[in-house]
């Protein structure tokens, strides 16, 4: 297993540290907390609710990345990380139950995805954020990994208008050459939304495009979590140099 070590000190004396998972209690803490982000904040009708986790197949073959607050020894911020080999084992990535990847797949075994990415209400600042994503850079630069890849969620609380929107609008600027283009299995009916609203660009999405990621083709719907999902692939060659220094520190 690889090692991650981050920490930040802040003006509230908040000690923050990074690491993966190290036991299955320690990524039971990041489905407990996936579970009061996503099901009891946003409604998503998980199907493993009665158990207070989110939890699914995918979850035993992924590193589960933690931000703890040590203050309280709580985890606040995790994302989940499955590797070339893991996706093998399991047949495919998380990704490929909401689009086609056929032009991806022959990037596969340099080609990271991650998800379930989620921050506790009380902690969404930039410092949490910080952590997750230097976090992220340094398993990509450990792993000598070449492609992330992975989901950014819009709330359809709307219906979907919102969602149709940005991607009208980001799409034209961020899109992925043809050759990187997936297709979502459950398709936005963009055609039947309003493309038009001025809408704030999630914080996710807002940065993995500033990272420099592409948007790879159009919104699918995820009716368990009922969001619009937008396919994104950052290729690490394209890390802006900006963000670069700023993350890659071993």
């Amino acid at each position: 297993m690889l090692e991650l070590h981050r920490q930040a000190e802040h003006a509230t004396q908040r000690r923050l540290t990074t690491s993966l998972a190290r036991s299955e209690a320690e990524v039971m803490e990041a489905q407990r907390l996936r579970y009061k982000v996503f099901a009891e904040e946003m409604g998503a009708n998980l199907v493993s609710a009665d158990e207070g986790i989110d939890r699914d197949i995918f979850d035993k073959y992924c590193e589960h990345l933690l931000v703890r607050e040590n203050n309280e020894n709580k985890v606040v911020g995790t994302y989940r990380i499955l590797s070339p080999d893991q996706a093998q084992k399991i047949g495919g990535y998380y990704s490929q139950t909401e689009f086609d990847m056929t032009r991806l797949l022959h990037l596969r075994e340099r080609m990271v995805e991650v998800g379930r990415s989620c921050v506790h209400w009380d902690h969404r600042d930039g410092a949490t954020i910080t952590q997750l994503w230097g976090g992220l850079a340094q398993y990509m630069q450990q792993s000598h990994y070449e492609y992330m890849i992975g989901c950014a969620s819009i709330s359809m609380g709307d219906g979907g208008h919102v969602a149709a929107s940005l991607y009208r609008k980001l799409h034209r600027i961020y899109a992925a050459p043809a050759e990187y283009r997936v297709f979502p299995r459950c398709p936005l009916p963009l055609e039947a939304l309003n493309q038009y609203l001025d809408a704030p660009v999630p914080p996710l999405l807002k940065g993995y495009l500033r990272l420099g990621a592409y948007i790879c083709g159009e919104p699918a719907w995820d009716p368990e979590f009922n969001t619009a999902d937008l396919f994104i692939l950052l290729p690490m060659s394209r890390l802006s140099s900006r963000y670069a220094k700023h993350f890659l520190k071993v």
